[in-house]
């Protein structure tokens, strides 16, 4: 019986925290556009002088270890609900790609972190040098690294659906599709980043669904 429940609970844990990793992944994407809207390249030092884009880079920084919390527990529960099943292999590739995406999106956070706090007076710009650097370095681990690691995560779990039988064939197209936007578009389109949480809202939602109907047997009678 507390087998049966476990595995009846976790399909529900691993749904609820995917859907609070799209949230806050999404929020704080939004955040940094709205901060950054034209990319790293064209924001000079002068543009942080502006309160309003500060503001929306320092809340998307303050969302970023909460969703990276949300993010390994949404990992954890899902290798616990393919359990036995799952190919080494394939396991790995899931547990590496989910683990550096995770390591990437904190380094860019703290690179930006950084550079928002380098010490100047207050209403001028950050040291050329820094803000160069610092930018640059964020921007490219957030859109370059951290969303290819992304893309490699959402094939590997589409893989395994597939291979299992646990997704249904329009969620794996759709995992297919997200992956090849994160490769090779994320980093010329602004807002393409969105596709990930989107499908792991979509992914968390079919988790919550199937849960919830594996719970609600037909009550058997005397």
């Amino acid at each position: 019986m507390q087998r049966k429940r476990s595995a009846l609970e976790t399909p529900r844990a691993a749904g609820l925290a995917g859907v609070g990793f799209a949230l806050l992944l999404t929020a704080a994407i939004v955040l940094v556009r709205l901060g950054m809207p034209q990319g790293a390249a064209a924001i000079t030092a002068q543009g942080f002088t502006n309160s309003a884009r500060r503001g929306a880079l320092e809340r998307a920084l303050a969302l970023v270890p909460f969703a990276g919390i949300f993010f390994l527990w949404f990992m954890g529960s899902i290798r616990a609900h393919v359990g036995a099943a799952e190919d080494r292999f394939l396991a790995t590739v899931f547990l590496g790609s989910g683990l550096v995406f995770t390591a990437t999106m904190f380094g860019a956070a703290a690179a930006a972190g950084a550079v928002l706090s380098v010490a100047h007076p207050a209403g001028t710009a950050p040291a050329p040098a820094s803000w160069d650097f610092g930018r640059h370095f964020a921007y490219t681990m957030l859109v370059g690294y951290a969303m290819r690691m992304a893309a490699v995560f959402v094939s590997v779990v589409s893989v395994i659906g597939q291979r299992l039988g646990v997704l249904p064939r329009p969620i794996t197209v759709l995992g297919g599709l997200t992956a090849l936007t994160l490769l090779f578009v994320s980093d010329n389109v602004p807002w393409s980043e969105l596709v990930f949480p989107a499908w792991s809202l979509v992914l968390s939602g079919h988790i919550l669904l199937a849960g919830a109907g594996s719970r609600s047997p037909a009550a058997p009678r005397a």
